[in-house]
């Protein structure tokens, strides 16, 4: 009888062993492909993000799709990454003109600027976005290094993915979309 409930508890150990390495495995493909973390450095993206808040962002989003106007991308440049708003597409002329962003000659909405943060932004442009390159701006216009002054026009191959989620700290939870 020991001989039985011995066999089955080695096969229950067995069971939970192949359970915790396939778990583990999926964490590793879902951490290094799927989704990662980062945490926002400084206030060039407030209100939308905050100084020291964790986000959640998608990897795999942007090998299925190219970004979009309005995304919240993280952009990986040698020793930092940085989080910003794409504001112009490849190909698109870009011009700021009495606190008023202008993408090809339309006025384009920036509804998750506040007023202060629109004011700021002082006037630039008409800019020409190249091929394979997004222009990002922070949501703080008056202190974000951005496309306008620091970053450039940012490659597609910079851009390792798009913010999702806010995780820390737990009182802020939400979608950063």
């Amino acid at each position: 009888m020991s001989s039985v409930s011995e066999t089955k508890e080695k096969k229950e150990w067995i069971e939970w062993v192949k359970a915790i390495v396939i778990a583990l495995l999926l964490a590793f493909f879902l951490r290094s492909f799927v989704f990662a973390t980062s945490i926002v450095e400084g206030d060039s993206m407030d209100p939308a993000l905050e100084d020291g808040e964790k986000v959640i962002f998608n990897k795999f989003v942007y090998i299925i799709s190219e970004p979009e106007r309005g995304d919240i991308v993280i952009i990986n440049r040698p020793h930092k990454n940085y989080v910003k708003r794409v504001v112009a597409l490849p190909g698109e002329t870009v011009e700021m003109k009495n606190h008023t962003l202008y993408i090809n000659g339309v006025e384009h909405d920036q509804s998750f600027l506040n007023d202060s943060a629109r004011m700021l932004t002082g006037n630039f442009g008409p800019i020409e976005v190249p091929e394979e390159s997004y222009y990002v701006m922070g949501d703080n216009r008056a202190i974000s290094k951005d496309s306008r002054n620091g970053l450039g026009f940012i490659g597609r191959e910079e851009i390792i993915g798009r913010s999702e989620f806010i995780i820390y700290p737990f009182n802020e939870w939400e979608l950063t979309r």
